[in-house]
């Protein structure tokens, strides 16, 4: 039996250690320190992932670290458009000489390559996320649910790919409801530090029938409308972690890493649940041995 941040030996049909490319070793060592630091969820769950794998699944994870911290390095929308274009350009072919002084975007162009990973769901990610720029509110639970399929989807559906060493390994639908689970309950979490920023993800049709403005919420204030939108919140994330258990099958064992976040998704859902929670002032989280238990049991599921 294998305990949490352990992972079970290779079989004779699991791939095989690889050494990175030369002269990228630092840059994916980069991109795991960066992920271990500043996401430990998906870290954690990259330890159960082959080793030949682990260092696609840094780049990958350090690329959406990097895309999602844009708006805290700029102070105007304009100049994070810019930084986010030159994402695009680097992806979609234009001279990458600056890519190698740039970590991430090197680990990220090697990974393209090896795994031949399509290139339009890195780009609608970056499309994605120019909404963070802004502050604008969400128009509506439909728009919600796209945001987080091209973010979060789409980078569990790439996760996979990966995992499956560059082939289509199937599930796609599971992973935009394990997406849209997850980037649910992490916008809920963060509520308290997006509504000081003026940022609202709270969908304004469902804000609306709850009677409150996205005034409201950057002004601290909204009541029990708030509240009703959140919980309505909640219930949509399960009925999508509802929907992705009755796809399990659908999910090759080989791509369980892609998922493992996901099992945090209903902790988390139930610490805003008990008593006494405020969503302008609770900060929602676990301790680390307990998330280290929860991913570890959902990867010895079967």
């Amino acid at each position: 039996m294998t305990g949490p941040g352990e992972t079970k030996p290779q079989t004779e049909t699991e791939p095989q250690p690889q050494v990175p490319p030369a002269g990228l070793a630092d840059a994916y060592a980069h991109c795991a320190a960066l992920v271990r630091e500043q996401d430990h969820d998906r870290y954690i769950s990259c330890l159960y992932a082959p080793d030949a794998r682990r260092h696609g699944l840094f780049a990958l994870y350090a690329f959406s670290l990097e895309i999602a911290r844009v708006r805290a390095l700029v102070s105007e929308p304009l100049p994070g458009e810019v930084r986010l274009q030159w994402w695009r350009d680097l992806l979609e072919g234009q001279p990458a000489g600056e890519a190698q002084a740039h970590p991430v975007a090197a680990a990220l162009l090697d990974t393209v390559k090896r795994y031949r990973l399509p290139i339009a769901p890195l780009t609608d990610l970056i499309d994605a996320r120019t909404f963070d720029l802004y502050d604008d509110p969400m128009p509506s639970l439909r728009d919600l649910e796209g945001y987080a399929g091209e973010t979060v989807g789409a980078l569990i559906r790439l996760a996979c790919i990966v995992l499956a060493g560059g082939r289509d390994p199937g599930g796609a639908t599971a992973c935009g409801h394990a997406g849209v689970a997850y980037a649910l309950a992490g916008l809920m979490r963060s509520f308290p530090w997006h509504a000081a920023e003026g940022q609202v993800y709270l969908p304004a049709d469902i804000l609306a029938r709850n009677g409150v403005t996205r005034d409201d919420i950057v002004r601290g204030r909204g009541g029990p409308g708030v509240l009703y939108t959140l919980k309505e919140l909640r219930e949509i994330a399960r009925s999508h972690l509802k929907r992705l258990t009755s796809l399990s099958d659908t999910v090759p064992p080989a791509m369980r890493p892609a998922f493992l976040p996901v099992a945090l998704v209903e902790p988390y859902l139930r610490q805003m649940e008990r008593p006494g929670y405020d969503p302008y002032r609770t900060i929602i989280t676990l301790p680390g041995w307990r998330r280290q238990w929860v991913i570890w049991r959902a990867a010895r599921r079967r």
